[in-house]
């Protein structure tokens, strides 16, 4: 008997082979993943000096997760109808249910990726027509087969070993996207918060404005009618009655302007409660001086904190894990299949102990596949994965500047603001001090009536001014909350000035 190694079965080597690729099972070619450095600083420019509570056990550094939920921030303000708009919103906005539909798909998806790793089991019945050929049958070229029908019914099962980390890469890949869509729909619901806290204290502004035009058109009504008496009794030139014609006028105009936006404004805030505009109508409820001390935190904090950040983490742990997807297409795929079942020449006789039947091995193609040539496809794929993940870093990093300007911009805001409301008061107690003046003086004969009306009209402006910025530091405020990425948990203090106990305290993950 010839025993030379070269005509040795090929088979007798499958063990072997089997074993080494069983070895090989487990390694994984994803690259290690690691978060890409920024450039994170110590404190933030425009942040106040923190108050000598900050150690307070009211306090203490916010490190939520991607899932963690944002906190109802908004009660910080301590207004009920404020809170009922937002329990609406949540409950109906279609933006927050097109996030949560798209964090359902990305979990379906997970779901799906993750049974790759278990073994498939299918059953099946039918019947097969065949003829083999005469070389398979050891007959000669020209001799006749006969045509058969074998019914089978079995069931078969299919199992990829995960050699080089394919399907945990996969797995890992849907899992950082369903983390990603999980912070998304954060970010969507505290931006939706955060817009219907920015509407409703619009709209109570534009309330406090007209409120103020309101009682002006009555003043200048009435201050009209008065000079109309003098100059009918000849007292004063028809001049002062024109005067006073175009200033009712002009404050008449301007409580038309303010009644256009205030409709504008509560149209908007009914489209984010999920309602059409004809559905919703708020009552006038003029703002008054809303002042919430929200301390900054460190900046390190502020990557743990904000929701697009985590996000843009989530989609470059993804990008990674694709990376080791693209790299094990280039290495051997080992699945392994069987069936069980019955098969027979005659219907009558499938279920009979003697029909019964297996097969291990491929039903179709082969059991190891090694690829060898595909034009540079997979290597287009794997440098297309390398590129995505560039471009996801890049995007994370920018993402982070920009959390960060958004802080400083808010935190400048919301400091100007303040210095510019106590400068803001001062201007109108001047300016109500010299209309009081004028009005003395033009009884006295002292003071034409053209100083009494620009000295009105100074007081108007001043209060308006005024107004607006009672609006612009709550809208800040809120634009501050929602750079920190919420997390208000427990309402602190509400006051007129500083609030030392305040603090944004986070849940823990």
């Amino acid at each position: 008997m010839n025993t030379h190694p070269a005509t040795r079965s090929p088979a007798r080597h499958l063990p072997l082979l089997l074993a080494t690729l069983l070895a090989a099972a487990g390694c994984s070619l994803t690259p290690v993943y690691e978060r890409p450095a920024v450039s994170t600083p110590a404190a933030f420019k425009e942040a106040e000096p923190a108050p000598a509570t900050a150690t307070s056990p009211h306090w203490k550094t916010a490190t939520p997760a991607e899932h963690t939920h944002r906190g109802d921030w908004w009660t910080v303000f301590g207004d009920d109808t404020l809170n009922a708009l937002q329990a609406e919103a949540l409950a109906a906005n279609q933006d927050l249910k097109v996030a949560v539909a798209r964090l359902a798909q990305a979990r379906a998806l997970e779901g799906g990726t993750r049974a790759e790793r278990l073994p498939q089991v299918d059953a099946g019945f039918g019947p097969t027509r065949q003829r083999p050929s005469p070389a398979s049958q050891g007959l000669d070229a020209d001799a006749s087969t006969p045509t058969t029908t074998v019914w089978r019914a079995q069931a078969s099962i299919g199992y990829e070993f995960d050699l080089f980390g394919r399907v945990a890469a996969t797995v890992d890949a849907a899992n950082a996207s369903t983390q990603q869509n999980e912070a998304l729909l954060r970010s969507v619901q505290l931006a939706l918060q955060a817009d219907v806290a920015q509407a409703y204290f619009l709209l109570r502004e534009l309330d406090a404005e007209q409120a103020l035009f309101g009682a002006t058109v009555d003043l200048r009504g009435e201050a009209l009618n008065l000079v109309q008496r003098r100059f009918e009794a000849g007292d004063i030139g028809e001049l002062d009655v024109a005067r006073a014609r175009t200033e009712l006028a002009s404050a008449q105009s301007e409580a038309h302007g303010i009644a256009r936006r205030r409709a504008a404004t509560e149209h908007a805030l009914a489209s984010l409660l999920g309602k059409p505009p004809a559905e919703f109508s708020f009552a006038p409820q003029p703002l008054g001086r809303i002042t919430v001390a929200v301390p900054a935190g460190l900046p390190s904090a502020l990557l743990e904190r904000r929701p697009d950040i985590a996000a843009a983490e989530r989609a470059m742990a993804a990008a990674n894990a694709r990376i080791g997807v693209a790299r094990a297409a280039f290495f051997p795929r080992l699945t392994l299949t069987g069936a069980l079942g019955y098969e027979s020449a005659e219907l009558g006789d499938l279920l009979q102990w003697s029909s019964r039947t297996f097969l291990l091995g491929p039903l179709a193609g082969t059991v190891l596949s090694l690829p060898i040539f595909d034009g540079g496809r997979r290597q287009a794929e794997l440098e297309r994965s390398r590129a995505a993940w560039e471009e996801d870093v890049a995007r994370y990093r920018q993402t982070v500047l920009t959390a960060f300007r958004e802080v400083e911009d808010s935190l400048a805001a919301v400091r100007i603001l303040g210095d510019q409301t106590q400068a803001q008061d001062t201007a109108v107690a001047a300016a109500e001090r010299a209309a009081q003046l004028s009005q003395l003086q033009y009884r006295e004969g002292a003071a034409s009536f053209f100083e009494v009306i620009d000295a009105d009209r100074s007081v108007l402006q001043q209060r308006r001014a005024s107004v607006q910025l009672d609006g612009e530091r709550a809208r800040a405020t809120v634009a501050l909350i929602r750079a920190l990425g919420g997390g208000w948990d427990t309402p602190p203090t509400l006051g007129h000035g500083p609030t030392p106990d305040a603090g944004l305290i986070a849940r823990q993950h």
